[in-house]
């Protein structure tokens, strides 16, 4: 797991590498394991820099390092499977907390899974970090409900079990995730007025960038084909 915390990221203004005192990194990846499954990693890991804790150690000293493994069922967003593990952890008696985050089975990281966490594993229920983890795998499984629509959309020429979003209950479900989470899709505002309507949504930004930087034209950009 190590490697996934290989990236760098620029200083801010005013400081430099050498005046950093700690560095908490998390990466979640989810992956398809069919039309109905996904499986997913989550890692986060703390890091002093060397020198700090060990005088004249070269190298950067982890404190933590927890990795929690999910396996969640579509469309309910319901978890079937879970895991903890702990790679670094300061205590010995640390280890003996992962067998409760299979208290995971049976939630939905739909509405109410950020609260659910908190009640079952917050405080002296569970361990601060691996429960900190668990609040940022949510989106990222959120995030890949999206991803899921899209490959979905492509199979077998844009059926594949891809939802008909021409049915208004199609659209309200698809809408249901994200309604209300970030001002975008504030309930009474456009984004969500188009969803709900059927009108195509506005080309992320990236993808438009991205398109222009292989010489593709953005106007004509395809979920199915691009």
């Amino acid at each position: 797991m190590h490697e996934l915390f290989d990236e760098m990221a620029p200083t801010p203004d005013g400081v430099t590498a050498d005046d950093m005192v700690h560095e908490r990194s998390y990466v979640v990846r989810v992956y398809r394991k069919d039309d109905q499954t996904l499986v997913v990693r989550g890692a986060v890991r703390d890091q002093k820099p060397p020198g700090l804790y060990i005088l004249d150690d070269p190298l950067p000293l982890t404190v933590h390092h927890m990795i929690v493994d999910m396996t969640i069922t579509l469309p309910t967003l319901e978890i079937v499977a879970a895991k903890a593990v702990m790679e670094h952890h300061p205590y010995p008696g640390c280890p003996t907390i992962t067998d409760h985050y299979a208290s995971l089975v049976g939630m939905s990281i739909a509405r109410g899974y950020t609260h659910k966490v908190r009640e079952v594993f917050g405080g002296p229920r569970g361990c601060t970090h691996t429960s900190a983890l668990l609040q940022a795998m949510g989106p990222a499984v959120v995030q890949a409900t999206w991803s899921m629509r899209v490959l979905a959309s492509r199979k077998d020429g844009g059926g594949g079990g891809a939802p008909d979003m021409s049915q208004p209950e199609n659209r309200a479900r698809a809408v249901a995730a994200n309604l209300n989470t970030c001002h975008m899709w504030a309930e009474n505002g456009e984004y969500v007025a188009d969803a709900l309507e059927g009108r195509p949504p506005a080309m992320p930004i990236t993808v438009g960038k991205r398109l222009t930087e292989l010489g593709r034209d953005p106007n004509l950009w395809n979920l199915r084909e691009s």
